[in-house]
């Protein structure tokens, strides 16, 4: 099946799950994993509609970005095409808070004050930054994400840093749960969130095992990786 087929695939798997849960589908962002692939996929990717990629590397995503804008100068400039959002989403160290920031248009991956203020730092100027807090939904403490207790005040830390837009929340469902329980649990740090920043709408949950179960509780983004770029390459 060829990179437009799956894509197309996907998207009506999309569709037809928001129809059954009496949402929207225009209100779903996919986007596209392209851990380990080459730039040139995110550059299909691009020709064929894609608006959104992500990263789970931050030398990754900045060699990445940086091939890819190249190429499209290389091109011929401006073609028309809506430019690509690049979203972060994998977990964060503080000492690359800077480099994240520089490749990133969203940082997924916020689950620390120490993260969040590394990120206000490493503003330049006036930008702004598109941040959600990511939440843990296991008992694992060495997972990623802050605890589901610890999650409203890790939104409000955010907000008072004016280089840091909060748009809401994001997780990854455990492995040894059923997804739709799990992200109940997310839908609820979700509401509490909003009370908190009404426009923090964002819910950035589901990847292709559980995107299904992830739209039914109102995942707003999903990051969908190998059932769209195919198997990633193997690693010289």
């Amino acid at each position: 099946m060829s990179l437009a087929a799956r894509l197309s695939a996907i998207d009506d798997r999309i569709a037809d799950a928001a129809r059954q849960a009496g949402r929207d589908p225009g209100e779903i962002t996919r986007i596209v994993v392209t851990k380990f692939h080459p730039a040139s996929l995110v550059s299909e990717l691009r020709a064929l509609g894609v608006t959104d990629v992500g990263e789970n590397r931050q030398q990754e995503l900045t060699a990445k970005r940086a091939a890819v804008e190249e190429a499209a100068q290389h091109a011929g400039g401006s073609d028309g095409r809506s430019p690509l959002r690049w979203h972060f989403i994998g977990q964060a160290q503080t000492n690359k808070a800077a480099a994240i920031r520089r490749a990133s248009d969203v940082v997924h991956s916020v689950d620390r004050v120490r993260l969040a203020d590394a990120l206000h730092r490493a503003a330049d100027g006036d930008e702004v930054c598109d941040v959600l807090v990511q939440v843990n939904l296991t008992r694992d403490a060495g997972r990623g994400g802050a605890d589901i207790a610890e999650a409203e005040q890790l939104a409000e830390h955010v907000l008072g840093l004016d280089s840091l837009r909060l748009r809401g929340v994001m997780a990854v469902a455990p492995l040894d749960e059923e997804p739709a329980a799990a992200f109940a649990r997310l839908s609820a740090v979700a509401d509490s969130i909003r009370r908190l920043a009404p426009s923090a709408t964002w819910v950035s949950a589901g990847m292709t095992g559980d995107f299904v179960e992830a739209i039914h509780a109102g995942a707003t983004h999903l990051r969908i990786g190998s059932a769209i770029t195919g198997p990633r390459p193997a690693r010289g």
